[in-house]
């Protein structure tokens, strides 16, 4: 009886442990931001971008910044329009000639809204 308290013992004090450290400890957060998109998007432009980095920054959702999250939702579009995603392992860029050219567009403002925004 002895040994199974000790046991029972034990057993709950580190259940209540690890309970005390989950609890008390928070959930790690990652924060999107311009510089995040800009340097996603230079790379998507240079085709250096894999499509598992492109799905895992654009298909996050943005909820601290409704101008950001615009952007995101629209590069998404843009992937859905023109993406060629076949082509991608073969070296070939992320988006035909049309959607270069929006993305392009997209980064141009996004970098001018940026600058504007740190004036």
């Amino acid at each position: 009886m002895a040994l199974y308290l000790l046991v029972f013992g034990v057993c709950l004090l580190v259940i209540g442990a690890v309970m005390l450290v989950l609890m008390t400890s928070s959930t790690p957060r990652y924060r999107t931001e311009p510089k995040d998109l800009l340097a996603l998007f230079d790379k998507a432009l240079s085709s250096q971008v894999s499509e598992t980095e492109w799905n895992a920054i654009i298909g996050y959702p943005i909820r601290h910044n409704e101008y950001l999250d615009g952007i995101r939702r629209r590069a998404a579009h843009l992937m859905e329009q023109h993406g060629r995603r076949w082509m991608v392992a073969q070296g070939k860029p992320l988006l035909n000639q049309e959607g270069q050219a929006e993305l392009q567009a997209l980064r141009d403002h996004l970098y001018a809204h940026t600058a504007l925004r740190q004036q």
